[in-house]
């Protein structure tokens, strides 16, 4: 008669088998991957991220890269055209670059970023240079998005009014102030302008003269 003692130790054994050494549960490694899988995995992704068809295929590719694909029958590695793949989900709508580019710029600018800004993360995103130029900002939007901007890090007239201190600390203030527009992607125009305000009401009548220009009117 084997003791209750000697079950539980043995049963204890057999659960721990895919423990590694230190009590670290082992990853059980990910089968091979099949058509039917990319596929799944493909319309998984689509469903859940907005993506380029770049982004998509490049998700793909790393997935094979990492479990690798099946054999077929005959033991020969199952062959998987992966653009073909994303060319049909873009063909069904699942993938769509244009909007995902419209989605983005919009984003970006509601929270402030320049047009540089919204092109570089367009083009890694894998958007193509024609589409880019279709959702980069326009003078009015970009004037709006500076100002954003502007608000959100408290700079030039959104800042607390300067009580006339050091004069080299109020160059470098201004430097900085300059690079992070900058780095938000701005030009360096509309710096200047933002920069130089007297109120926040120049500003906004800076970015209305835009709205005006593009038939805007009543926007700011």
């Amino acid at each position: 008669m084997v003791s209750r003692k000697a079950n539980s130790s043995s049963s204890g054994r057999e659960a721990g088998a895919d423990r590694a050494p230190g009590g670290r549960r082992e990853k059980r490694a990910k089968p091979p991957l099949t058509e039917t899988k990319l596929r799944d995995l493909a319309l998984h992704y689509a469903a859940r991220f907005a993506s380029t068809a770049a982004r998509l295929e490049a998700y793909l590719v790393r997935k094979i890269r990492e479990r690798g694909l099946a054999e077929d029958a005959d033991g020969r590695t199952v062959d998987v055209d992966v653009p073909a793949l994303v060319a049909r989900l873009v063909e069904l709508g699942y993938v769509d670059d244009d909007a995902y580019a419209r989605m983005r710029a919009r984003d970006l600018g509601g929270r402030g970023y320049g047009a540089r800004r919204v092109d570089e993360t367009l083009r890694h995103a894998g958007v193509g240079e024609a589409l880019r130029a279709v959702h980069a900002p326009g003078e009015h939007a970009a004037r709006k998005a500076a100002a954003v901007m502007a608000r959100k890090r408290r700079l030039g007239p959104y800042g607390a009014p300067d009580a006339g201190g050091d004069p080299l600390a109020m160059r470098k203030a201004h430097e900085k102030a300059v690079a992070a527009l900058l780095r938000a992607g701005h030009q360096y125009d509309h710096v200047k302008v933002i920069l130089a305000a007297g109120s926040i009401g120049d500003v906004e009548d800076w970015i209305a003269e835009a709205a005006e220009d593009e038939g805007m009117d009543g926007q700011w």
